[in-house]
């Protein structure tokens, strides 16, 4: 079973009907005993930064999440389910997210070129690293496939953990990864079937 981290802030119904769609049991949560049975965890995710991360707290979802992951169970945060999973972000302010990927969350919009709308909003390929293997995340997929992005902040200073850029001007970063902890800044669940087989890859992980 997989528990979609149902914290008051995501972009749920899809992600429900994608992963129904490729025929796994799905479980829309906010109870800590159903995420800590699921066999794997989905942290989605819409909005402002700040407002998730006290959401997360408010309701000891952050922490629940981070045990889970902590014992080794996959985890995949969605675009701003991503963001969340550095260890801060910089939007609006300064503020703490889960930690679980090394780095931060920073805007776009001083280091895109002059002339390129932010929000990004649209479908960019994306590349893999050359110097690392392939990620399993993307086992269904191949170099140079587009999927769909929705975002203004980026994750940065995180080289370490980088399993896929995007081009937008400079190659910023598309997808992390440590261990058994996967983020995608994309919408898999709106990009057709190069989506889908990215939360197949997830789901044999």
């Amino acid at each position: 079973m997989i528990a979609i981290v149902d914290y008051g802030v995501g972009n749920i119904y899809s992600l429900v009907c994608s992963f129904s769609a490729i025929g796994q049991d799905i479980m829309l949560t906010g109870d800590p005993e159903v995420i800590a049975s699921a066999d794997r965890i989905v942290l989605p995710g819409v909005g402002a930064f700040e407002d998730a991360a006290r959401k997360l707290r408010e309701t000891g979802l952050g922490e629940v999440v981070k045990e889970q992951a902590d014992k080794g169970k996959p985890l995949i945060g969605i675009c701003l389910g991503m963001q969340l999973l550095f260890d801060e972000s910089l939007e609006f302010g300064q503020h703490k997210g889960l930690g679980l990927i090394k780095g931060r969350v920073v805007p776009m919009e001083p280091v895109v070129p002059a002339g390129y709308k932010v929000p990004h909003i649209g479908w960019n390929a994306l590349h893999f690293p050359k110097d690392k293997p392939k990620s399993r995340l993307f086992s269904r997929i191949n170099e140079g496939d587009h999927v769909y992005f929705v975002h203004s902040y980026y994750g940065a200073d995180c080289d370490d953990s980088v399993i896929a850029t995007a081009e937008y001007g400079p190659e910023l970063t598309a997808a992390v990864a440590m261990d058994n902890v996967y983020g995608v800044q994309f919408h898999p669940e709106k990009s057709g079937d190069v989506g889908l087989d990215i939360l197949r890859a997830f789901c044999e992980l």
